[in-house]
Parts: C-alpha cells; sequence; structure tokens
C-alpha cells in the first residue's frame, strides 16, 4: 500500500503537469496580444482579405480553447466537445494558411512547415482521443500546442507581419 501512495494512480495521471501549465499561460499571453493587436489594428481590418480574416479567428478559437483544454479535468463528455472544436480549429488554420503566401519559395514560408505537420497531426491527435490512447494523444497535443500553437503564433508577431505592425504600432 505504501508504494501506491507516491505514484500517480487515476484521474491524477491526466492533471496537467508543469510544461502544461506554461503551455496554458503562454497561449493566454498569446491570445492577449493578439486581442491587442487586432483591437489596435481595428481600423485596418477592412483591407484585410476575408481568407486572411477567417485564418484569424480559427487560430483565436484555438488559442482561447487551449488553456482551457489543458487545465480542466480531461476525458470527460465537455473535455471531448471541447477538443472536437480545438482540432477543427487547427485543421482549419493550417488548412487555411496554404492559401496565404509571401514572396519566399514560391510564395510559402517556412510557417507552412509546420501547417503540413499540422494537418497530418490533428487528425492522430482526434484518433488516439477517442480509442483511449491517453499517452499518445497527450504526447501530440503537447507538440501540437507547442510547435503549430506557440512556436508559429510567436512567428507572427515580427514588425513586418500584420499582427506585428498592429500590435507594436
Amino acid at each position: 500500500m505504501a508504494s501506491l501512495a507516491g505514484s500517480p494512480v487515476g484521474p491524477r495521471t491526466l492533471a496537467p503537469d508543469r510544461f502544461e501549465k506554461v503551455m496554458a499561460c503562454a497561449a493566454m499571453l498569446l491570445l492577449g496580444c493578439v486581442i491587442v493587436a487586432v483591437t489596435k489594428g481595428v481600423d485596418g481590418l477592412a483591407k484585410v482579405p476575408p481568407f486572411i480574416l477567417l485564418h484569424l479567428a480559427t487560430i483565436t478559437i484555438a488559442l482561447a480553447l487551449t488553456p482551457v483544454m489543458l487545465l480542466r479535468p480531461r476525458g470527460d463528455r465537455s473535455h471531448r466537445r471541447l477538443g472536437t472544436i480545438w482540432v477543427l480549429a487547427m485543421f482549419s488554420t493550417a488548412a487555411l494558411s496554404f492559401g496565404i503566401r509571401t514572396n519566399q519559395w514560391g510564395g510559402f514560408s517556412v510557417i507552412h512547415i509546420l501547417s503540413v505537420w499540422t494537418v497530418i497531426q490533428v487528425p492522430i491527435i482526434w484518433w488516439t482521443a477517442r480509442n483511449h490512447k491517453i499517452a499518445r494523444h497527450r504526447s501530440a497535443v503537447r507538440g501540437m500546442v507547442f510547435g503549430a500553437l506557440l512556436i508559429a503564433g510567436f512567428f507572427t508577431f515580427p514588425f513586418d507581419r500584420m499582427l506585428g505592425r498592429w500590435l507594436f504600432s
């Protein structure tokens, strides 16, 4: 009995760890930056192509749901429903990004590599959840949040990009 007391058993294994808490805070910070940037750039929204606005809307949904999904209890009906919205938002964001091009490498940028990865990983995240492959699901979600959401999100704020110009204006 004493050996079981120190090991995580049952629901505790699903509790957010330190890395997930840090990622949840980073997602909230990034969401705050997006909100401030859009608020400051609201006058320019009319000039933004609808395609980019839809991309911004889907990523905002994913960013808003990320801390909720990482910090709340997992595995219940609400988690599954919110998770479905999150994977749809992530997949949509990645798919929409292929229509957003720069003048680099045939119109694609380095961030599009993360979009390809997202389009591949999101169905895996959904499948692992549906098939109760908890460890693989958790690992895939952590990678997706860190790579496709936070790292890609960070690179949307350089001064030469729309959100960066708005945020730092």
